[in-house]
């Protein structure tokens, strides 16, 4: 239970135990200072982010817990009585009603209030046209500025970019982060996407199985996951488990697999871990190269080559599956394919530990 000095200090106090028959039940807790901020929602499809987001609306009926903003009791106020603004995944335009009369009809705005908020999200060139004639850019502003005029004093957004191709995705995504920034409105954004957590937010809460796993500034989080799952939901490509043989100067070797790593030493009494490593952080080289500063250098055998966007996702047997994330230049040039012997090098410091307590 939050202190009285807490309690002041935060704008949304969320305690949320939603229960359902034969379905995950959904365990969490939110907290939101005062002041403009963004908290994203953060993990895979299904871990309950847009149950937590609903209950927050008032759209579903906690089973246990509490809801408190600014000091008002929230638990079981009606949807339409709470100051928030909810951006639907699809968001949900009006297709019968042009761009202008889609923003005006959560109120009685004036044609000037219409314009000045169209003019804001940059559609005032559009307030005349019918949702099917424009882009999934400006469907999502047109739905945003609707959503902006009943004034709300929380804005809750469910995958606002899912929604779009890949290609508009970044566009929009960089104007939602100016957008929210300019607005000075705290925000709840759900995404399953990594790039939208370090974009547009400040802090994140990691949900995994309808719990919160771990809250933190999205650098941080995705730098030092602090449990296996929170790992591979940030995109973390290898997460194996490692005892540590032996510890010296800082420094710990690891017995992994078949092989044998170094990492810096994460201190404690702990001897058995989950090993992190992300594949951007691996370099493949067809020999050993003495000179380099790396600490590990570990011959494998190419098992699986596969396309990751840009780059080429190298899977590697190296007495453990082992991922390297490399350019497809890098691909051509090592002449790489399944059975080629490699060399992986990576840093000590390139190896996030977090302890085991299952074993």
């Amino acid at each position: 239970m939050d202190s009285i000095e807490e309690c002041g200090s935060l704008l949304l106090i969320a305690d949320i135990e939603k229960r359902f028959k034969g379905r995950l039940s959904v365990e969490a807790s939110v907290r939101i200072p005062h002041g403009p901020s963004t908290t994203i929602l953060f993990g895979p499809s299904g871990a309950g982010k847009t149950t937590v987001l609903r209950c927050i609306a008032g759209l579903e009926k906690l089973t246990a817990g509490r809801i408190i903003f600014n000091g008002q009791d929230w638990t079981n106020m009606p949807p339409h009585k709470r100051p928030i603004g909810y951006l639907f995944q699809d968001y949900a335009l009006f297709p019968h009603l042009r761009v202008s009369e889609n923003i005006g009809y959560a109120g009685k705005q004036s044609r000037e209030s219409i314009k000045s908020i169209a003019s804001m999200l940059k559609v005032d060139d559009v307030l005349d046209h019918w949702p099917s004639e424009l882009s999934g850019g400006q469907q999502q502003r047109v739905a945003l500025a609707r959503v902006l005029a009943r004034e709300p004093r929380l804005l809750l957004l469910d995958e606002p970019l899912s929604a779009l191709d890949a290609a508009t995705r970044d566009h929009v995504r960089a104007e939602l982060a100016q957008v929210l920034r300019n607005l000075g409105i705290p925000a709840i954004v759900v995404s399953h996407d990594w790039v939208d957590a370090l974009t547009l937010g400040d802090q994140m809460l990691v949900m995994s199985g309808g719990r919160v796993l771990q809250v933190g500034a999205p650098p941080e989080v995705f730098k030092r996951p602090q449990h296996p799952e929170v790992a591979s939901a940030v995109g973390v490509e290898t997460v194996v488990t490692g005892r540590i043989r032996r510890r010296e100067a800082g420094v710990a070797l690891l017995d992994i697999g078949s092989t044998q790593l170094v990492a810096a030493d994460p201190g404690g009494d702990a001897l058995d871990f989950y090993v992190c490593i992300r594949g951007e952080d691996v370099t493949l080289e067809k020999g050993r190269a003495e000179q380099s500063s790396a600490r590990n250098h570990l011959r494998g055998t190419v098992s699986q080559i596969s396309v990751a966007g840009v780059l080429t996702k190298v899977t590697i047997d190296a007495g453990f599956e082992l991922v390297a994330l490399v350019t497809r230049q890098a691909t051509a040039d090592l002449e790489l394919s399944t059975g080629t012997e490699i060399f992986a090098v990576f840093k000590a410091s390139a190896v996030h530990l977090i302890p085991n307590a299952r074993i």
